[in-house]
């Protein structure tokens, strides 16, 4: 497993579609485990692929939060929504590719999925909590749109600029945190 660089807001590749994975290979399996590593290193409890340039339909979560819990990874590939609840739920969201910076955003409170596991095969489950807002934050990096692109355009604006500003910094520094 490697820990792959973490892309930084704004980076154009955080706004682009990803494409469907045309088969679950060794290449896949590998870049799900590597996306694993990244995330329990980062940390957090999901991660998309074009989060680390990569612009495939992939993403990775683990919504276990209490201490001493077994980790339950998933692996979603290519990814959809079937169903959503009329019901909504609001959780202050951050992301990885934004850090430090969180807001609340309302979402359906259960959805289900349907998507393929790192053997290929086909996986339907619905998720509630944490899970669904996960799932659905996860699967919205997949289309090319992040949490902030909820809020309104000055909140928008404001954290695009923390995150220039993040950026300049960090170009001038050693690089060795594995984000970029």
């Amino acid at each position: 497993m490697t820990l792959r660089p973490i892309l930084i807001h704004p980076d154009p590749r955080l706004k682009k579609t990803c494409d469907p994975v045309a088969s679950v290979d060794a290449e896949i399996r590998k870049l799900a485990d590597d996306m694993l590593a990244t995330m329990y290193d980062a940390p957090g409890v999901g991660l998309a692929a074009p989060q680390i340039g990569v612009l495939q339909r992939v993403f990775v979560m683990d919504c276990v939060k209490e201490e001493n819990a077994a980790p339950q990874p998933m692996v979603m590939i290519n990814p959809e929504i079937t169903w959503a609840s009329e019901e909504t739920n609001t959780y202050e969201e951050g992301c990885l590719s934004i850090p430090d910076q969180y807001a609340e955003v309302t979402r359906p409170k259960l959805v289900r999925m349907k998507w393929l596991n790192i053997d290929g095969k086909v996986m339907e489950e619905e998720f509630d909590g944490l899970w669904a807002t996960c799932a659905q934050h996860e699967l919205d990096h997949l289309d090319g749109k992040l949490f902030i692109d909820y809020l309104g355009p000055m909140k928008r604006k404001l954290i695009t600029a923390k995150m220039q500003k993040l950026k300049r910094e960090r170009a001038r520094a050693p690089k060795s945190d594995g984000i970029i």
